[in-house]
Protein backbone atom coordinates (compact mmCIF):
# COMPACT_ATOMS: atom_id res chain seq x y z
CA UNK A 1 0.00 0.00 0.00
CA UNK A 2 1.61 3.13 -0.54
CA UNK A 3 1.31 6.01 1.71
CA UNK A 4 -1.41 8.47 1.85
CA UNK A 5 -2.86 11.54 3.94
CA UNK A 6 -3.62 8.45 6.30
CA UNK A 7 -0.80 6.35 6.19
CA UNK A 8 3.36 6.74 6.76
CA UNK A 9 5.63 4.46 6.72
CA UNK A 10 9.04 4.46 8.50
CA UNK A 11 11.92 2.14 8.11
CA UNK A 12 13.24 2.95 11.99
CA UNK A 13 12.01 5.29 14.53
CA UNK A 14 13.86 9.18 14.25
CA UNK A 15 12.62 12.11 17.15
CA UNK A 16 12.46 14.45 14.18
CA UNK A 17 8.85 12.02 13.21
CA UNK A 18 7.39 13.89 15.85
CA UNK A 19 6.56 16.77 13.31
CA UNK A 20 4.44 13.86 10.95
CA UNK A 21 2.51 13.03 14.35
CA UNK A 22 2.03 16.69 14.54
CA UNK A 23 0.70 16.94 11.29
CA UNK A 24 -1.69 14.00 11.56
CA UNK A 25 -3.13 15.80 14.67
CA UNK A 26 -3.85 18.83 13.06
CA UNK A 27 -5.05 17.45 10.09
CA UNK A 28 -7.25 13.89 9.40
CA UNK A 29 -5.36 11.97 12.26
CA UNK A 30 -3.46 9.02 10.80
CA UNK A 31 -1.00 5.90 11.49
CA UNK A 32 2.70 6.07 10.99
CA UNK A 33 4.16 2.23 11.04
CA UNK A 34 8.27 2.18 12.17
CA UNK A 35 9.83 -1.16 10.72
CA UNK A 36 8.72 -0.87 7.26
CA UNK A 37 10.15 0.29 4.17
CA UNK A 38 8.25 2.94 1.36
CA UNK A 39 5.72 0.21 0.06
CA UNK A 40 4.88 -0.85 3.57
CA UNK A 41 6.34 -4.13 3.69
CA UNK A 42 7.69 -5.10 7.09
CA UNK A 43 11.38 -5.19 8.01
CA UNK A 44 11.31 -5.23 11.52
CA UNK A 45 12.42 -2.28 14.03
CA UNK A 46 15.26 -2.62 16.78
CA UNK A 47 14.29 -2.03 20.55
CA UNK A 48 10.50 -2.24 20.00
CA UNK A 49 10.14 -2.60 23.19
CA UNK A 50 12.09 0.76 24.66
CA UNK A 51 10.28 2.51 21.63
CA UNK A 52 6.99 1.62 23.30
CA UNK A 53 8.04 3.79 26.44
CA UNK A 54 10.28 6.59 24.65
CA UNK A 55 7.48 7.44 22.02
CA UNK A 56 4.17 7.63 23.56
CA UNK A 57 6.44 9.94 26.69
CA UNK A 58 7.97 12.09 23.95
CA UNK A 59 4.36 12.77 22.26
CA UNK A 60 2.99 13.49 25.07
CA UNK A 61 5.72 15.55 26.46
CA UNK A 62 6.86 17.95 23.44
CA UNK A 63 3.16 17.39 21.63
CA UNK A 64 0.99 17.47 24.77
CA UNK A 65 -1.44 15.12 23.06
CA UNK A 66 -1.82 10.93 23.79
CA UNK A 67 -1.11 8.25 21.18
CA UNK A 68 -1.91 4.84 21.11
CA UNK A 69 1.35 3.13 20.22
CA UNK A 70 0.92 -0.93 19.24
CA UNK A 71 3.66 -3.27 18.87
CA UNK A 72 2.52 -5.69 15.90
CA UNK A 73 4.58 -8.82 15.00
CA UNK A 74 4.73 -9.97 11.05
CA UNK A 75 6.90 -12.96 9.90
CA UNK A 76 8.73 -12.96 13.58
CA UNK A 77 9.47 -9.05 12.53
CA UNK A 78 8.30 -6.54 15.30
CA UNK A 79 7.32 -3.37 14.32
CA UNK A 80 5.34 -0.63 15.44
CA UNK A 81 2.30 1.45 14.62
CA UNK A 82 1.55 5.14 16.34
CA UNK A 83 -2.24 5.77 15.61
CA UNK A 84 -3.16 9.74 15.62
CA UNK A 85 -6.26 11.29 16.53
CA UNK A 86 -7.49 14.64 14.73
CA UNK A 87 -6.72 17.33 17.56
CA UNK A 88 -9.37 19.96 18.34
CA UNK A 89 -6.95 22.06 19.07
CA UNK A 90 -4.07 23.47 17.22
CA UNK A 91 -0.91 21.29 17.94
CA UNK A 92 2.55 22.92 17.88
CA UNK A 93 5.83 20.85 17.27
CA UNK A 94 8.17 23.60 19.08
CA UNK A 95 6.36 26.36 18.03
CA UNK A 96 5.94 25.05 14.74
CA UNK A 97 2.49 24.17 13.26
CA UNK A 98 3.16 21.09 10.82
CA UNK A 99 -0.14 19.51 8.85
CA UNK A 100 -0.56 16.63 6.71
CA UNK A 101 -1.40 17.27 3.59
CA UNK A 102 -2.10 14.63 0.80
CA UNK A 103 1.12 12.73 1.64
CA UNK A 104 3.18 15.00 2.29
CA UNK A 105 4.32 17.25 5.68
CA UNK A 106 3.63 21.09 5.35
CA UNK A 107 4.91 23.54 7.80
CA UNK A 108 2.21 26.41 8.30
CA UNK A 109 3.26 29.74 7.89
CA UNK A 110 2.11 32.78 6.91
CA UNK A 111 -1.80 33.20 5.77
CA UNK A 112 -2.18 29.58 5.68
CA UNK A 113 -1.00 29.23 9.29
CA UNK A 114 -3.45 32.35 9.96
CA UNK A 115 -6.51 30.56 8.65
CA UNK A 116 -5.64 27.34 10.08
CA UNK A 117 -5.50 29.10 13.65
CA UNK A 118 -8.64 30.68 13.02
CA UNK A 119 -10.26 27.60 11.78
CA UNK A 120 -9.39 26.12 14.76
CA UNK A 121 -10.17 28.31 17.60
CA UNK A 122 -10.50 31.90 16.37
CA UNK A 123 -7.05 33.00 17.58
CA UNK A 124 -4.90 34.76 15.83
CA UNK A 125 -1.14 33.40 16.00
CA UNK A 126 -0.11 36.18 18.74
CA UNK A 127 -2.93 35.07 21.09
CA UNK A 128 -2.27 31.05 20.78
CA UNK A 129 -2.36 30.20 24.46
CA UNK A 130 1.34 28.75 25.13
CA UNK A 131 1.80 25.41 27.55
CA UNK A 132 4.15 24.68 29.67
CA UNK A 133 4.98 28.59 31.04
CA UNK A 134 3.70 30.64 33.93
CA UNK A 135 4.02 34.02 35.26
CA UNK A 136 6.48 33.17 37.64
CA UNK A 137 8.53 32.05 34.66
CA UNK A 138 8.45 35.84 32.97
CA UNK A 139 11.19 38.28 33.71
CA UNK A 140 11.07 40.81 36.44
CA UNK A 141 13.31 43.34 34.32
CA UNK A 142 10.84 42.85 32.00
CA UNK A 143 7.93 44.16 33.92
CA UNK A 144 10.06 47.19 35.08
CA UNK A 145 11.07 48.78 32.09
CA UNK A 146 6.92 48.30 31.15
CA UNK A 147 6.22 49.83 34.32
CA UNK A 148 8.52 52.59 33.96
CA UNK A 149 7.80 52.87 29.96
CA UNK A 150 3.41 53.05 31.01
CA UNK A 151 4.23 55.77 33.50
CA UNK A 152 6.83 57.93 31.49
CA UNK A 153 4.40 58.22 28.28
CA UNK A 154 1.25 59.14 30.81
CA UNK A 155 -0.90 56.19 29.06
CA UNK A 156 -1.22 54.41 32.67
CA UNK A 157 -0.45 55.98 36.52
CA UNK A 158 0.95 54.56 39.89
CA UNK A 159 -2.66 53.26 40.70
CA UNK A 160 -2.78 51.54 37.59
CA UNK A 161 -0.27 49.70 37.27
CA UNK A 162 0.22 48.82 41.34
CA UNK A 163 -1.18 44.97 40.99
CA UNK A 164 0.55 41.81 41.03
CA UNK A 165 2.31 40.79 37.32
CA UNK A 166 -0.27 38.27 36.85
CA UNK A 167 -3.21 40.91 37.41
CA UNK A 168 -1.19 43.23 34.80
CA UNK A 169 -0.72 40.20 32.17
CA UNK A 170 -4.94 39.89 32.63
CA UNK A 171 -5.81 43.80 32.27
CA UNK A 172 -3.84 43.33 29.09
CA UNK A 173 -5.55 40.57 28.05
CA UNK A 174 -2.55 38.42 27.67
CA UNK A 175 -4.31 35.55 29.96
CA UNK A 176 -6.66 32.87 28.42
CA UNK A 177 -8.09 30.72 30.54
CA UNK A 178 -4.94 31.04 32.94
CA UNK A 179 -2.05 30.42 30.31
CA UNK A 180 0.24 32.71 28.70
CA UNK A 181 -0.61 33.67 25.28
CA UNK A 182 2.03 34.12 23.18
CA UNK A 183 2.17 37.40 22.95
CA UNK A 184 2.80 38.09 26.88
CA UNK A 185 5.56 35.05 25.87
CA UNK A 186 7.29 37.64 23.74
CA UNK A 187 6.97 40.87 25.66
CA UNK A 188 8.11 39.34 28.92
CA UNK A 189 10.10 36.16 28.81
CA UNK A 190 13.82 36.56 28.70
CA UNK A 191 14.07 34.10 26.05
CA UNK A 192 11.24 33.86 23.73
CA UNK A 193 13.33 32.45 21.22
CA UNK A 194 12.64 29.00 23.12
CA UNK A 195 9.01 29.34 21.58
CA UNK A 196 9.33 32.19 18.67
CA UNK A 197 12.84 31.15 16.44
CA UNK A 198 14.08 34.64 15.11
CA UNK A 199 12.77 36.59 17.98
CA UNK A 200 15.82 39.32 18.30
CA UNK A 201 16.87 42.19 16.79
CA UNK A 202 20.04 43.19 14.74
CA UNK A 203 21.20 46.62 14.63
CA UNK A 204 23.89 47.94 12.08
CA UNK A 205 25.54 50.88 10.58
CA UNK A 206 26.13 51.00 6.86
CA UNK A 207 29.45 52.97 5.38
CA UNK A 208 28.57 53.93 1.34
CA UNK A 209 25.76 51.58 -0.57
CA UNK A 210 25.81 48.18 1.03
CA UNK A 211 28.82 48.09 3.19
CA UNK A 212 28.07 47.12 6.88
CA UNK A 213 30.61 48.06 8.79
CA UNK A 214 29.45 46.20 12.37
CA UNK A 215 26.36 45.05 13.86
CA UNK A 216 24.82 43.62 16.95
CA UNK A 217 22.48 41.27 18.18
CA UNK A 218 19.90 42.43 21.19
CA UNK A 219 18.29 39.03 23.01
CA UNK A 220 15.68 38.66 25.49
CA UNK A 221 12.32 39.80 26.02
CA UNK A 222 10.36 42.59 23.41
CA UNK A 223 10.88 45.07 26.08
CA UNK A 224 14.57 44.08 27.15
CA UNK A 225 15.25 44.32 23.09
CA UNK A 226 13.78 47.84 22.77
CA UNK A 227 15.62 49.36 25.59
CA UNK A 228 19.13 47.72 24.52
CA UNK A 229 18.58 48.97 21.11
CA UNK A 230 17.93 52.20 22.09
CA UNK A 231 20.87 52.02 24.71
CA UNK A 232 22.85 51.22 22.15
CA UNK A 233 22.03 53.85 18.71
CA UNK A 234 22.76 56.38 21.52
CA UNK A 235 26.28 54.50 23.23
CA UNK A 236 27.69 53.48 19.87
CA UNK A 237 25.56 54.21 16.39
CA UNK A 238 24.92 58.46 16.65
CA UNK A 239 26.90 60.68 17.29
CA UNK A 240 26.51 63.61 19.18
CA UNK A 241 27.44 67.74 18.85
CA UNK A 242 30.09 68.45 21.57
CA UNK A 243 29.53 72.11 23.02
CA UNK A 244 30.58 73.53 26.12
CA UNK A 245 28.53 76.59 28.38
CA UNK A 246 31.33 77.53 30.61
CA UNK A 247 33.08 73.79 31.39
CA UNK A 248 30.06 71.71 31.48
CA UNK A 249 30.22 69.71 28.33
CA UNK A 250 26.55 69.77 26.32
CA UNK A 251 26.39 66.49 24.27
CA UNK A 252 23.67 67.21 21.31
CA UNK A 253 22.39 64.53 19.48
CA UNK A 254 20.88 65.04 15.88
CA UNK A 255 17.49 63.36 17.28
CA UNK A 256 15.45 63.72 20.54
CA UNK A 257 16.04 60.10 22.38
CA UNK A 258 11.66 60.22 22.91
CA UNK A 259 11.24 60.35 19.48
CA UNK A 260 13.87 57.37 18.61
CA UNK A 261 12.14 55.50 21.36
CA UNK A 262 8.66 55.89 19.77
CA UNK A 263 9.94 54.65 16.45
CA UNK A 264 11.94 51.30 17.85
CA UNK A 265 8.57 50.24 19.60
CA UNK A 266 6.67 51.42 16.00
CA UNK A 267 9.18 48.98 13.97
CA UNK A 268 9.14 46.51 16.62
CA UNK A 269 5.43 46.41 16.12
CA UNK A 270 5.22 46.58 12.47
CA UNK A 271 7.30 43.50 12.68
CA UNK A 272 5.72 41.56 15.07
CA UNK A 273 2.18 41.82 12.97
CA UNK A 274 4.25 41.27 9.91
CA UNK A 275 5.62 38.11 11.09
CA UNK A 276 2.50 37.08 12.77
CA UNK A 277 0.76 37.51 8.95
CA UNK A 278 3.82 35.91 7.05
CA UNK A 279 6.44 34.49 8.72
CA UNK A 280 6.17 33.78 12.15
CA UNK A 281 9.80 33.64 12.74
CA UNK A 282 10.84 36.67 11.45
Amino acid sequence: MAENQNIEWKESWRDEYLKWICGFANAQGGKIYIGTDDNGNVIGVQDSKRLLEDIPNKVRDILGIIVDVNLLTQDGKDYIEICVNPSSYPVNYKGEYHYRSGSTKQLLRGAALTEFLLSKTGYKWDAVPVDGVTVDDLDKESFDIFRREALRSGRMTEEDLNMSNEQLLDNLGLLEHGKLKRAAILLFHRNPEKWVTGAYIKIGYFGEGSDLRYQDEIHGSLFIQADRVIELIYLKYMKAMISYDNVTRIETYPLPKAAVREAVYNAIIQLCSAGSNTNPDT
